[in-house]
């Protein structure tokens, strides 16, 4: 059953060839029981309430869903330097006993403090991250998601913004193995700049610039959901369905597509938000009313799927928007129309671990298997109507507008 009386349906959405994409869903039992610590905003368990809700809605059975393997200190080390990663690796118990120099160089503290279980806990995000650059670079799934990943923020040598291994990166740097451009696109209220420096010099990854004229091979998606009515941080006022815009129109260019996590700090929020996005990648609409699950207690009063945005006016002038277009379609005017990359070996795929870490989670651990052939029956899955000649030529993030 389709969610009655709010929004448009989902039939937009598709591909041109009108069928399902394949889609690799990565999740890792036991990231919601990592803890930043008390009073501190960023909570993995928003990932397992979400992987609740995509659970009792039934959207699993429309998914490949994997576990992943975790990234090894060799993975993380294509970005992050040797010493920052050993740092990462042996931080761990009292935060008291670590040398305060390390603390200060490595940027850890109130913001990104040192946890039990951080280097396993970075070890998962990222190992998502790039066992879903591998589906894609391998053709074996259209769109490859991964919640707990998205951490944009993280540098080289030193953590910021609640991030310590920056999987973004990471992944990217895996579909670049296959992949002459790789377009980036961050809908997180934040800026992506840990992602920004990492690839300053090169023009092979482009941040939110053009789909059609420069023609990407892959997309990366960051879906940060502090954008959301009600969030914490209450900069925006986007409803659950105008967040996922964004994604609904990259989907339509039948291009490979990874879908991440990131921001946003009022959980239940969160957990709506990329529960509903993991709808739209699958290409169907979920009903309003929330089914019961293991949070459900967190989404009163009113149990639904989507938040109703509040009643606020809009303060961006109509000349604000037009100056902010110019100066976007000046700096579009100065990007190279072809990767500036050379001929070489490409190097080899990341290597599974022998074992895994023991699971510490209740929740279904999530192995590997084909989806079901029959879809729920309270879900309508989407047609295609979308036409070549209406895609448009230039990605506007301001799509995912205020509803």
């Amino acid at each position: 059953m389709a969610a009655s009386g709010e929004g448009a349906s989902l039939a937009a959405a598709g591909g041109e060839d009108g069928r399902r994409r394949r889609v690799s869903y990565f999740y890792e039992p036991s990231i919601g029981d990592y803890y930043y610590g008390q009073g501190h905003p960023m909570k993995p368990h928003r990932i397992r309430m979400a992987h609740s809700l995509v659970v009792h809605y039934g959207l699993h059975r429309l998914l490949e869903v994997s576990r992943p393997y975790p990234a090894s200190d060799a993975d993380i080390r294509r970005f992050h330097s040797d010493d920052y990663v050993a740092f990462l690796a042996s931080a761990a118990g009292n935060p008291s006993l670590l040398d305060a120099r390390a603390i200060k160089r490595f940027n850890v503290g109130e913001d990104c403090p040192v946890f039990d279980g951080l280097f396993p806990f970075c070890q998962a995000s990222a190992g998502g991250s790039i066992g879903a650059a591998v589906k894609l670079n391998h053709g074996d799934a259209d769109i490859a998601v991964n919640w707990a990943g998205g951490l944009h923020h993280a540098k080289k040598g030193e953590a910021s913004g609640f991030c310590y291994v920056n999987d973004i990166v990471l992944a990217i740097l895996e579909l670049l193995k296959f992949h002459r451009r790789v377009l980036y696109v961050d809908i997180d209220v934040h800026h992506g700049d840990g992602v920004e420096e990492a690839f300053f010099t090169t023009n092979r990854c482009i941040m939110k610039k053009v789909m059609e004229i420069y023609q990407p091979d892959v997309v990366v998606l960051q879906c940060g959901a502090d954008s959301l009515a009600g969030d914490r941080l209450g900069c925006f006022n986007l409803s659950v369905k105008g967040h996922a815009d964004c994604l609904r129109y990259l989907r339509s260019f039948n291009i490979p597509m990874m879908v991440l996590g990131g921001g946003g700090y009022t959980i239940r929020n969160v957990a709506r938000c990329w529960c509903y996005e993991t709808a739209v990648a699958v290409g169907v609409e979920p009903d309003n009313k929330l089914p019961y699950n293991d949070y459900y207690e967190y989404f009163g009063p009113d149990y639904n799927l989507h938040i109703q945005p509040r009643s606020v006016e809009n303060l961006n002038s109509a000349k604000d928007l037009e100056n902010i277009k110019i100066m976007i379609l000046e700096h579009l005017s100065e990007i190279e129309h072809v990767p500036s990359t050379q001929f070489h070996d490409r190097p080899s795929d990341p290597e599974a671990p022998e074992e895994r870490p023991p699971q510490r989670s209740r929740l279904w651990s999530g192995g590997a298997y084909e989806s079901d052939t029959e879809d729920p029956d309270h879900m309508k899955i989407e047609t295609n109507d979308l036409s070549a000649s209406s895609v448009m030529k230039v990605l506007l993030l301001c799509r995912h507008i205020l509803k």
